[in-house]
C-alpha cells in the first residue's frame, strides 16, 4: 500500500505514513486485523497430498471415465465406424479418419472431465473427492478452467518424461508433479 500524499510504501497495518504522517484510513482494529491476516503464524499449514494418494485417485479416475466413456461413447462410435468390438485395439493400431475422430473425441472427454471438475465448486474430480483431496492455484484458491486445462495438457509433457514427470510428486517439497509446477497448483488433503 502507498501513502495518498507522498507515494511512499507504507507497511501492512499502518495508521500512518512513516514519512510524511499522512492517515492511512486504518483504525487501530483494522491494524490489529491486517497484521493478524498478514503473519506467516495465521496462515494454516497445507497438507499436500503425496504421490500414492494421487496415483489412487488417478486410478480410480481412469476406471470411472473408462467405464463410462466406453459405454456412452466409445463404443457407439465404433459400432458407428464399422469397427468390431471385439477387437478395442483397433483404436491404437488403425489410422483411418473414424479412428481419428474416436480418439480425439475420447481425448476431449477425458480433458472435459478433469477440467470441468477441478475448476467446479469441488475442485476435485471423482476419484479426488473420495479420498478428501483437491486442487488450489499456489495462493490456496480455487482453479480456473484455463488453469486446470493447462494442468491436464501438462499431464502430457510429465507422460512424455518417461513418467517422471508424474513421480516428481513424491520429491518435491509440495508434493508437485511436473504439471502441477507447470500450472502452478497444488493437490492438498482435506484435513
Amino acid at each position: 500500500m502507498n501513502c495518498e500524499r507522498c507515494g511512499t510504501e507504507v507497511q501492512n497495518g499502518a495508521a500512518f505514513c512513516n514519512v510524511c504522517g499522512q492517515p492511512t484510513g486504518i483504525t487501530s482494529g483494522e491494524t490489529a486485523n491486517a497484521v493478524s491476516r498478514s503473519s506467516p503464524a495465521a496462515l494454516p499449514k497445507a497438507a499436500y497430498a503425496g504421490f500414492w494418494l494421487r496415483a489412487i485417485a488417478y486410478l480410480v479416475d481412469c476406471i470411472i471415465l473408462g467405464i463410462v466413456a466406453g459405454i456412452t461413447i466409445l463404443g457407439p462410435l465404433m459400432r458407428h465406424a464399422g469397427l468390431s468390438l471385439d477387437n478395442p485395439w483397433v483404436i491404437f493400431s488403425n489410422t483411418n479418419r473414424q479412428v481419428l475422430a474416436i480418439n480425439l473425441s475420447m481425448i476431449m472427454v477425458s480433458w472435459l472431465y478433469w477440467a470441468l471438475l477441478e475448476s467446479s465448486r469441488w475442485q476435485a474430480t471423482l476419484g479426488k473427492k473420495l479420498l478428501g483431496l483437491y486442487v488450489t492455484d499456489l495462493q490456496g484458491k480455487p482453479v480456473t478452467f484455463a488453469r486446470a486445462s493447462g494442468r491436464y495438457f501438462g499431464k502430457l509433457i510429465s507422460s512424455f518424461t518417461l513418467l517422471i514427470g508424474y513421480f516428481m510428486a513424491g520429491f518435491t517439497e509440495k508434493k508437485q508433479a511436473l504439471h502441477d509446477l507447470l500450472s502452478s497448483c497444488l493437490v492438498l488433503r482435506r484435513s
